[in-house]
Parts: structure tokens; sequence; C-alpha cells
């Protein structure tokens, strides 16, 4: 059996640590997760895997217990955080990494979320080896799958690592074997994305994007960071967040319907014409 590490957090890498561990040799998962109530610690704990939560990869402890491993090669999906050579080079295989967007384009932190935005209608999950460049590294799988109308960052997310999962139990082991054949990016035809910050969400009520664009930023941008405004009632500020299905939140609050939010927020009506057709 394939002996492997696996790189990554949050709940949309599940799949990818679930079948590592029913078809590989998963000796270990190293997350940014600290908390044992989080996604990646909870399903380790609960399936008797190995985990560690770090903050520094450099440090040499974590280098030194990855090199106790022995593994012949790493994954990673959704780590957030940059591989430095000193860890690249442990393994003789290198690190497998899946990438939520049809490389050469949307290399970087928010492929989906940019891609959302920009109304595209595909997609997919592309699988490379890491080299000391952002999603530069040669594709050993590539697989293209739909945006749908209804999808939102959180469900994409879920939709492409699950897809991610599938194409390395495909994969791994006859890349391991050096079986596959793989090809290099077009790096000229690169596009990249930016990471994003709570002020991208943000929209003026007196001055709303098309009903089309600010469509696709409540779906791009949730569930962070979620597209929000600032109103006025009786002199205070009251901060709402729009998000999928024609919910609205305010602050502190529950998702609500519009029906509902207008019977709490009467004074805000205008805020209902974005969710016109």
């Amino acid at each position: 059996m394939i002996k492997t590490v696996f790189f990554g957090s949050s709940k949309h890498v599940i799949p990818v640590i679930k079948m590592l561990n029913e078809n590989f040799d998963l000796s270990l998962i190293v997350t940014t997760e600290a908390n044992k109530i989080d996604e990646v610690p909870h399903y380790a704990i609960k399936n008797n895997i190995s985990f560690i939560s770090v903050k520094d990869l450099n440090s040499e402890d974590l280098l030194s217990k990855l090199k106790d491993m022995n593994a012949e090669v790493a994954v990673l999906g959704y780590f957030g955080r940059i591989v430095p050579q000193s860890l690249l080079s442990i393994f003789p295989k290198g690190i497998v990494n899946i990438h939520p967007s049809l490389l050469p384009s949307y290399r970087g932190p928010t492929p989906v979320q940019t891609a959302i935005i920009n109304g595209e209608k595909e997609t997919g999950t592309t699988l490379i080896v890491l080299d000391k460049d952002v999603d530069h590294g040669p594709i050993l799988a590539q697989e293209k799958m739909n945006i749908l109308d209804s999808d939102t960052t959180d469900t994409l997310h879920t939709k492409l690592f699950a897809l991610g999962a599938k194409l390395i139990e495909k994969i791994l082991k006859s890349y391991v074997k050096d079986e596959l054949s793989w090809s290099e990016q077009n790096h000229h035809e690169a596009t990249f994305t930016k990471h994003l910050s709570k002020s991208d969400g943000q929209i003026d009520i007196e001055n709303l994007p098309s009903k089309d664009k600010l469509d696709r930023m409540i779906r791009a941008y949730y569930p962070w960071p979620a597209v929000w405004t600032i109103v006025k009632i009786k002199n205070k500020e009251l901060r709402i967040k729009l998000l999928p299905e024609k919910k609205i939140q305010v602050e502190g609050g529950k998702p609500m319907s519009v029906k509902d939010f207008l019977n709490g927020y009467p004074e805000i009506k205008e805020i209902i014409n974005i969710f016109k057709s």
C-alpha cells in the first residue's frame, strides 16, 4: 500500500481524507485547524487517524516528524498555506495538489469565487505536482464540471473536492509507479486570483450593482465574506447580509425570508428591490 500524508483543512476535504484512508496507507494528516471540534481534527479523531495542527511549516518538529513517516507521496487540498521547499523535498514523489479550477486558469487563493463572479459556466478540478511557484506544477489529471445558477462557493467547493478525491484514487498508484503521462501547463495562458477581504462584499444601498452581478456576488461570497451593507434606521446603523436563496440576515440574528425581514424592518423596503425579477 502506498504510504501517504495529507495536508488540508475544512469540511470540503473530508471526502479526500476518507478516500485516502480507505485505499492507501494514510499515515498522517497535517492541518491548520487547531480545535478538536473543527472538521478535520474531529474526523481524524473519530476515525483514529493521526493528525497534527500546524502554524509554522518550517518548524524542525514538523519536518522531523514528516521525515520519520517515510511516505512516498503527499496529497494537499484546501490547505491555504504556501508549502516551503524544505517540506516539498521530503517526499520522493512530491506533493499532489488538488486545485479547484481548470489550470492554468484561476491560479491562486480564490479560484471558485472568481469563476462565479466572472459568470463562468464551467470549472473543474486539476491535480498538479506542487513546485516552488503557486499552482504552477505539471498537470496529472483534470476534469470539467458545470457551474449551476444555484451554485455558491460553498456548494462548488464541496463538489470540486469530491471530484478531486475520485481523481486522486484513479491516478495516484500510476503516478507513484511512474506509469502516468502528465503535461506542463501553458504558462502563457495563466490567469490569477487574489485574496478576498471583508470589504469585497460591501455594497452601497444607494448604488446597487446590476441584478445579475449582485446574484453572482451573493453566491461567490457565501459563506465569506458575504455580501453586506449598512443601512440607517432611526439614527442607528444596521449591518445586513444578503444570502443565497433570497435570505437576509441582520447582524446578530438568524437568516430570514424577505417577508419576515419586511415584517421586522418595514423602513428598508428599497433593499427588497434587489431580489425582484
